[in-house]
């Protein structure tokens, strides 16, 4: 299946003439070498793709690049250099007649920042997209309204936007963004101005959203908690450029660089690592007796695995097959450490 985004080489550098000092510029040289030139490197040789229907959460901190590299996917930011396609479309080639048409027809884009109108209520802070794309009155506030029962805001379709808790005005910001029915949403850090209650309703909120619709999601943010719990991939950024992107299993077990196993070696791995990321695979007859959820994170398995009795425990996927078998010495270990 052929990637949503593709980003290849992609290099976003700002400075008095980025191109020119791209042009002769080593790819070795490092970030800090760089800036001594003059230039800062935003996004740094990155080479990523994006799945149909997945979750990439970009992780890093503050001024890693994760929203520069966002604004590059959706040609906010002018690449310097490199390549990304849009199924199959090279943003950088598209006229900005085109390029405006795709943002409307294919990308919600949700930020931190909520950028609500003020002076609308909140069923027309929903419509304000399918206003400006030209639909009819009628059209645009049957579909708002859809989207407002969408997210959980019945009965406040006429609540302005000051008469809102903080995560109602975020619902309202989702329920704009997916108006336009988008195949791709970028969400920049959206929760992160709310409390801890109300982040957590509104993570089980997207997760609950996600399963309806299917979207294709980048999501950015700088909570590995809120990472683990949302993302399929996490991309891990330092320097503009990407340390390590794979599943959050693999990202935690494998670090790939010692960033990231710095970035990682606080998180509990009892409650990131599935029971498929430590299955092995079966040869021959599968373990007898019933299987494990591949699904499951060891710390929810903790209470079945403290009173297992076999040391081979066959593993299934959603559809009840076995599809490996797990070591229950070795999923202890990571319960309770390996002393």
């Amino acid at each position: 299946m052929n990637p949503v985004i593709s980003a290849r080489n992609v290099w976003k550098l700002f400075g008095t003439d980025p191109k020119g000092y791209l042009r002769s510029l080593d790819p070795k040289r490092s970030y800090d070498e760089i800036r001594a030139d003059g230039y800062i490197a935003g996004v740094r040789d990155v080479s990523i793709d994006v799945a149909e229907g997945g979750i990439l959460v970009i992780m890093g901190l503050s001024g890693s690049g994760k929203s520069t590299l966002v604004r590059c996917f959706c040609r906010l930011h002018d690449i310097t250099g490199g390549v990304v396609e849009v199924d199959g479309r090279d943003i950088m080639s598209l006229r900005e007649s085109e390029l405006i048409e795709l943002r409307r027809s294919k990308m919600g884009m949700v930020f931190q920042s909520f950028g609500l109108l003020p002076h609308r209520t909140v069923l027309g802070n929903v419509a304000f997209p399918l206003e400006m794309r030209g639909q009819d009155r009628h059209t645009r506030r049957g579909r708002a309204l859809e989207m407002v029962r969408l997210v959980g805001l019945e009965g406040r379709e006429d609540y302005f936007p000051r008469e809102l808790s903080g995560g109602q005005r975020q619902r309202v910001g989702i329920a704009r963004s997916l108006a336009i029915e988008p195949d791709i949403w970028f969400l920049d850090e959206p929760f992160s101005a709310l409390d801890p209650l109300i982040r957590r309703e509104m993570q089980d909120e997207f997760l609950r959203l996600q399963k309806m619709l299917g979207k294709t999601i980048v999501f950015i943010t700088h909570d590995f908690d809120e990472a683990l719990r949302l993302a399929d991939r996490i991309a891990i950024m330092k320097d503009g450029a990407i340390e390590q992107c794979d599943t959050p299993d693999a990202v935690v077990m494998n670090p790939a660089t010692e960033y990231v196993r710095r970035f990682t070696e606080d998180i509990g791995k009892a409650r990131v690592v599935r029971a498929r990321g430590l299955a092995r695979p079966v040869e021959g007859t599968p373990p007898e007796g019933p299987p494990v959820d591949g699904g499951a994170t060891i710390q929810e398995l903790a209470r079945q695995l403290v009173n297992e009795t076999r040391e081979l425990i066959p593993v299934s996927d959603p559809s009840g097959k076995v599809v490996g078998a797990l070591r229950r010495g070795e999923a202890l270990d990571l319960l309770l450490g390996s002393g």
